[in-house]
């Protein structure tokens, strides 16, 4: 008898911690709801990239439409900080990535300031070659690493 009621009781505990852990997953958006004003937001609704061509630093008229979109985000989301990242790809010195990746990111920066966002709610920073998003090295992974990255701080 006391052995059911064990497993009876063990059965219910075990259904509750998985009926605890599918919640906590949905409140994180796996495979749920994403948390307005999150990181995850912003990836899933925006974009949190932008794409640069090889050895420039300025904005392409095609990655505009991305930061716009992120400028009208942050504006729904004023008291969200955020960081724009500047990487590189592997093409280069250590020292010459970081100065490229410096001014990718100042460049993204600029638009969203341009586009109405308070400069004071963005930071930048470089990476340079040091955090590809592509391992590889030909042009496919290349273009991936040429970029600006906007994080939610």
């Amino acid at each position: 008898m006391k052995t059911r009621l064990l497993g009876a009781v063990a059965a219910l505990a075990l259904v509750a911690a998985c009926s605890s852990t599918d919640q906590n997953a949905a409140a994180t958006g796996a495979g749920g709801t994403i948390r307005p004003g999150s990181q995850e937001d912003l990836v899933a609704n925006v974009g949190d990239r932008v794409f640069f061509d090889f050895d420039r630093s300025s904005i392409r008229a095609d990655q505009r439409p991305v930061l716009q979109r992120q400028a009208e985000w942050m504006g729904r989301y004023a008291d969200v900080r955020v960081q724009v990242e500047g990487h590189a790809d592997e093409r280069g010195t250590r020292e010459y990535n970081l100065a490229l990746g410096q001014r990718r990111a100042n460049s993204a920066r600029d638009v969203l300031v341009a586009s109405g966002v308070n400069g004071a709610r963005i930071s930048t920073i470089s990476y340079g070659k040091d955090r590809p998003a592509a391992l590889g090295s030909d042009e496919a992974a290349w273009a991936q690493n040429r970029r600006a990255v906007t994080v939610v701080q």
